[in-house]
């Protein structure tokens, strides 16, 4: 499949940044790097990019440093074939990790994680804790799903049956479209829709958001289950670490049962649950996020 240039032009004016790139094993992985203080490190989902936190950077960035890398396949990063890379947890991982140690940001790393960002971030910061000094959840987990949770059937049919996923998550980008009116509480505009899904402009390019809901874990077997199983037991390692909780309540995906389970782990952690808010809570509540994110890291700098 061949991929198709991105135009970023039409929302340029949503996302003004300076595009850094990092070469790793012969593919451009894209990240923000911009402000200066401590770093605050921000790890987005599917399908998402760092388009996602555009919000969070201009808030934050005048007094810290803000760092969103985009995963491979997703945002400016290259869009590699299944040949080119496995698309795992693991790389994603490994990834986050070469990035974080080229940018040598030391031992006070804020992670601010959403959806897949959580694993992620979660799976990095235990292995390796001494780096980071706070944590910010946004409707995502870190665990399996809580008591007898299963997949929600949208994604079990995209995970399980390839004659139906392929041609509609590559073929039509049904999952980056349903995403843009499922994912927000409140209607998102023209502009903010075409930003959200413009690096998925043709199959090619829409290859991680297939595979990424394809690597959920559910049995043993699978490529990441023992990855995501040592996170849901070692979880309590990083009980010491200040943690911030901010959910939107209108999640099909990571709904107030993640919320509670958070909570329940981390009993100590500062929450705010926003009823108007959905699972891109930062497209629908961005300055009542941004305050509570900012609040929060005054609060624990040093």
């Amino acid at each position: 499949m061949k991929n198709k240039k991105i135009n970023t032009s039409a929302f340029k004016h949503l996302y003004p940044f300076k595009s850094h790139y990092l070469n790793i094993k012969g593919l451009n992985y894209h990240y923000l790097d911009k402000g200066n203080g401590d770093p605050v490190v921000m790890l987005h989902g599917n399908p998402t990019w760092s388009f996602y936190f555009r919000n969070m950077v201009k808030t934050l960035s005048p007094e810290y440093r803000t760092i969103v890398p985009d995963h491979i396949g997703c945002g400016l990063s290259d869009k590699p074939d299944t040949k080119q890379y496995d698309f795992k947890l693991k790389s994603r991982v490994d990834d986050l990790e070469y990035l974080l140690d080229y940018l040598k940001l030391g031992n006070n790393i804020s992670l601010l994680v959403h959806d897949w960002g959580g694993m992620i971030g979660m799976a990095y910061a235990l292995k390796n804790p001494e780096r980071i000094s706070r944590i910010i959840i946004t409707n995502t987990a870190g665990f399996f799903p809580p008591g007898k949770k299963k997949l929600p059937v949208r994604l079990w049919i995209i995970r399980n049956i390839l004659p139906f996923a392929v041609p509609a998550v590559l073929g039509l980008n049904l999952f980056s479209a349903a995403a843009l009116h499922m994912a927000p509480y409140k209607k998102l505009s023209k502009d903010v829709k075409h930003g959200l899904k413009a690096p998925y402009n043709c199959p090619g390019n829409r290859i991680a958001t297939l595979k990424f809901v394809q690597d959920i874990p559910v049995y043993p077997k699978d490529p990441g289950y023992n990855l995501v199983k040592y996170v849901d037991e070692n979880l309590h390692l990083l009980a010491d670490i200040p943690m911030l909780i901010c959910w939107g309540q209108h999640d099909f995906v990571f709904d107030t049962d993640y919320y509670n389970e958070w909570k329940r782990r981390f009993p100590n952690a500062e929450t705010h649950f926003f009823k108007d808010g959905g699972h891109y809570l930062l497209e629908d509540k961005p300055g009542e996020v941004g305050v509570c994110v900012k609040d929060f890291l005054k609060k624990y700098s040093g």
